[in-house]
C-alpha cells in the first residue's frame, strides 16, 4: 500500500482531480467546452498509471517480457481514443492522431530529451550503431504508411473499394513487421520496438502484482469513460472555438495520451542515458506506425466504419520531414542542446502550420 501511495502522490497524478470535475461537468451540463477540457486532462494521469502498472508487471515477468508488454501497452491510452473516434465517425481525427504521434515522438520528445539533457550535461553520446538501425526501420515504415496516399490518387476516391484493399495489405504487412519486432525481442537484449521499463531505474516505488493488475483495470475503464466524454464533446468543440479536427488529433490528442511516456523520456536524458531515451521516443513512433495503426485499419473493419491509411499531403510532408531531421541528428551518435532547440523548433512550426489550415 505504501507503494501505491508512493505513486499516486507523483505530480502528474495530481491531475486525477479531474475526473470528478468531468462527471460533473457531464452530469449537470456544465457545456462541452469544459467536459473536453477535464476530460483530456483526466486523461493524462489515468495513461501514466497504465504505464506505471505496466512497468511494475515488468518487473515479476522480467525484462523480454517486460518489453513485449511495454510495446503492447504502451500506446492503449490513444489507441483506447482513437477507437472510440472511429466509433462516432471521426476518421480523419484519427489520421492526424496517427501522425501527430509519429510527429511528437521523434520531433517534441525527442527534441526536449536532447535539449534538456544537454543543458545540464553538456554534449551527450549514444549507440550510433542503434540509432542508424532506428532510422532506417523508421524510413522503411514512412513509405509503407505514405503508399496508399500516393497510390491513391491513380487507384480511386479515397472511401473506393481499391483503396480500402490497398489499405488492409500494407496494414497486413506492417502487422507482419511487427510480430517479427516481437519475436526479435524475446531473442536479443534489445529490441527497436520495445524497451524494458524495469531497466529504466526512474521509476523507484513498484506496485505488487496484484496491485498493479488492478490499476492497469480501472486505469483502462477510466480512460474508455473519459474518451467518450471527450470524443463527444469534439464536434461542438471544433465548431465553436474555430479549431480544425485535423488540428486537434494532430497535435492535441497524441500529447493527452502520452505525456506520461513523453516524461520518462526527458527524466532519463536528464540522467545521461541518452541510449534510452533515443530508444523510448522511437519505439513509440514504431509502435503507432507498426502496430497502432494497422489494429485501427482492421478494427474499423469490424464498426463498419472503414480506416484507409490515406493521409494528406501536409502528413506526408510533414512525418518525411520528421524522420529525415530526426536521422541526421542522431547519425553521428552525438547530441547537445542546440539540436534539441531544433526538433523542437521543427515542431512548433508544422504546429502553427497544421493550426492556420482551414476545417
Amino acid at each position: 500500500m505504501k507503494k501505491f501511495l508512493a505513486i499516486i502522490r507523483k505530480p502528474i497524478n495530481w491531475l486525477i482531480v479531474a475526473l470528478p470535475f468531468a462527471l460533473f461537468a457531464d452530469l449537470f451540463h456544465w457545456g462541452d467546452f469544459w467536459i473536453f477540457i477535464f476530460s483530456c486532462i483526466g486523461i493524462i494521469p489515468m495513461a501514466g498509471l497504465i504505464g506505471e502498472a505496466t512497468e511494475s508487471l515488468s518487473i515479476y515477468t522480467g525484462p523480454k517480457i517486460g518489453g513485449l508488454l511495454n510495446a503492447t501497452l504502451g500506446n492503449a491510452a490513444e489507441l483506447i481514443i482513437t477507437l472510440v473516434a472511429i466509433q462516432a465517425g471521426l476518421l480523419e481525427l484519427v489520421k492526424a492522431s496517427i501522425t501527430g504521434s509519429i510527429l511528437g515522438n521523434l520531433l517534441l520528445v525527442l527534441g526536449a530529451s536532447i535539449f534538456l539533457g544537454g543543458l545540464k550535461h553538456g554534449v551527450q553520446s549514444f549507440d550510433r550503431r542503434q540509432a542508424a538501425n532506428h532510422a532506417i526501420l523508421l524510413i522503411i515504415v514512412v513509405i509503407g504508411l505514405a503508399i496508399p496516399s500516393l497510390f491513391s490518387h491513380s487507384i480511386g476516391p479515397d472511401d473506393s473499394v481499391e483503396v480500402e484493399a490497398l489499405s488492409i495489405g500494407v496494414a497486413i504487412v506492417l502487422m507482419l513487421l511487427y510480430s517479427l519486432g516481437l519475436i526479435y525481442t524475446l531473442k536479443t537484449a534489445s529490441s527497436p520496438i520495445s524497451y524494458s521499463p524495469a531497466d529504466a531505474t526512474v521509476h523507484q516505488h513498484g506496485l505488487t502484482k496484484g496491485e498493479a493488475i488492478i490499476v492497469l483495470a480501472l486505469s483502462t475503464l477510466a480512460v474508455v469513460w473519459l474518451s467518450e466524454l471527450l470524443v463527444g464533446a469534439v464536434e461542438h468543440v471544433v465548431s465553436n472555438l474555430g479549431i480544425s479536427e485535423f488540428f486537434l488529433g494532430i497535435i492535441l490528442i497524441p500529447l493527452v495520451g502520452n505525456v506520461a511516456e513523453h516524461l520518462v523520456a526527458v527524466q532519463v536524458a536528464m540522467k545521461n542515458q541518452m541510449d534510452l531515451s533515443v530508444e523510448i521516443a522511437v519505439s513509440s513512433s514504431l509502435q503507432i506506425a507498426l502496430f497502432v495503426a494497422p489494429v485501427l485499419v482492421f478494427i474499423s473493419l469490424l464498426m463498419g466504419n472503414p480506416l484507409t491509411l490515406v493521409f494528406n499531403q501536409f502528413e506526408l510532408i510533414a512525418l518525411i520531414a520528421a524522420v529525415v531531421v530526426a536521422a541526421l541528428v542522431s547519425s553521428d551518435g552525438e547530441s547537445n542542446w542546440l539540436e534539441g532547440a531544433a526538433l523542437i523548433g521543427v515542431y512548433l512550426i508544422l504546429g502553427v502550420g497544421f493550426f492556420l489550415l482551414p476545417s
